[in-house]
């Protein structure tokens, strides 16, 4: 550390009052665009002033590691998480310290392997009649909307998942209120002055009411679960039956609830994601499309897959990584700085805020030839070695890592090896995705893509 008459600030810019012009105009509508600029106009570590909020963004592979790993309880989530308990309570994405350590350890039981194993029969179902559902828009010719069909299909994944029950007629309400709640934080966390969640205005009365939509789903399961006691292999089951290790004590309905609307919101949407950005890509990429064809044709031979198939897909695996590169589901997080600290020579001040931004690390060209192309084979076992670990944190790393991704991992290799058996997709011509980051980085446009046989 170097001592208080000899710190190094860090160079950017600086705006005396958070009035929404200019750039912090640019920041809170663009975001990546804004924090790209920012890295390639200041490089590693970039500091900007909005009125009273410091901010960082750190974009080498080390400062990651020390964020997330080395010092990591002197950079706990940032205070706009708990913008985002509104919604998710005090659930493994927004909780801390002791509390969060009780439920991480509480609900481990409900993704080890084993039991992510059992749950491919759930995602082979759902996935099947989705593909049953699209041979009418093949026979057409009819486009749809790709993006939208990931976001149904992976809703009602994590609905037999979780409950071990179909909840495909609550898909469209859940769907509109999950979509409803995460563009509501969104804007309050790019707009911090705004009214508080009391005062009744129009955008209040409608996250209040998407949030009545998920509840009522929720709790009503929760209820049903709690007095008929059937185990049905679900993660619902798991959690119910879950035992705190010293007092014997089991989770409240509202922790259950935190847990569960976690797990459905964020879950759903970051895997739905993944998905639409894959197809984006293989259809933009003919021959990487091909190969992963060609790879799926060979390990099963028309069959549906199963969980050991999923080991013999190593160029498929690539092809979901690299998507999860150039596309990060969730492409940025928010640390708040407990005590003053110091990365790369720089002070970075107690209660200021650091950011993290997969987006743009995933793109840092001292770890990424090419950092824009789309090349699967970054990640064969040779090359992946020779990267520092922290320049991929798509899932996170670190305690916080996502405690769902082998779940997600195995329904994107499960969803992409039977969806390429049956079509091929392609991109409606001169359709472009954009970049919408509300929380997760989704198409702004859609996905829009015709079916083929």
């Amino acid at each position: 550390m170097t001592s208080s008459t000899e710190r190094k600030i860090a160079p950017g810019i600086r705006a005396l009052l958070p009035l929404p012009i200019g750039w912090v105009k640019k920041a809170q509508q663009r975001p990546i665009e804004f924090l790209m600029h920012g890295f390639r106009t200041y490089g590693d570590v970039f500091r900007y002033q909005s009125g009273p909020f410091v901010f960082h963004q750190l974009s080498h592979p080390n400062h990651v590691k020390v964020v997330l790993q080395d010092r990591a309880k002197n950079f706990p989530r940032s205070r706009f998480y708990d913008l985002m308990k509104l919604a998710l309570g005090e659930g493994l994405v927004t909780s801390e310290g002791a509390y969060w350590l009780r439920q991480r350890r509480l609900m481990q039981p409900a993704f080890h392997r084993q039991r992510v194993a059992a749950l491919t029969q759930t995602m082979i179902e759902s996935t099947t009649a989705m593909l049953d559902r699209w041979r009418v828009y093949a026979k057409s010719g009819q486009s749809l909307d790709v993006a939208t069909e990931m976001m149904r299909l992976t809703l009602g994944i994590a609905g037999k998942a979780l409950f071990g029950s179909d909840i495909s007629g609550e898909a469209d309400s859940m769907g509109r209120a999950v979509t409803g709640v995460f563009e509501y934080l969104n804007y309050r966390i790019n707009h911090l002055y705004a009214p508080p969640l009391a005062v009744p205005t129009p955008r209040n009365l409608r996250f209040r009411r998407a949030l009545r939509t998920l509840d009522r789903v929720v709790y009503s399961i929760i209820d049903e679960r709690r007095h008929n006691g059937h185990d049905a292999g679900d993660l619902l089951s798991v959690l119910l039956a879950a035992r705190d290790e010293e007092t014997g004590e089991g989770m409240t309905d509202l922790q259950m609830r935190d847990e569960v609307i976690t797990f459905i919101g964020a879950g759903h949407e970051t895997t739905a994601q993944a998905l639409a950005w894959t197809w984006y890509l293989l259809s933009k990429h003919p021959d990487v499309d091909r190969r992963l064809r060609a790879e799926v044709a060979q390990v099963l031979a028309g069959r549906t897959p199963t969980v050991e198939d999923l080991a013999n897909l190593p160029y498929t695996r690539m092809v979901i990584e690299e998507s999860m590169r150039l596309y990060p589901p969730v492409w940025g997080v928010s640390r708040d700085v407990v005590e003053d600290d110091e990365i790369d020579g720089y002070h970075i001040p107690a209660k200021s805020i650091v950011l993290l931004c997969q987006f743009i690390t995933h793109r840092h060209p001292d770890f990424w030839e090419n950092p824009e192309g789309f090349d699967p084979e970054r990640f064969t076992p040779e090359r992946a070695a020779a990267r520092p670990r922290y320049a991929y944190f798509p899932f996170l790393l670190g305690p916080h890592q996502c405690i769902g991704n082998e779940f997600a991992m195995m329904e994107l290799l499960l969803v992409i090896a039977m969806v390429v058996q049956a079509f091929r997709l392609e991109l409606v011509p001169g359709h472009t995705a954009g970049l919408d980051s509300i929380f997760t980085l989704r198409p702004q446009c859609g996905v829009w893509m015709t079916l083929h046989g």
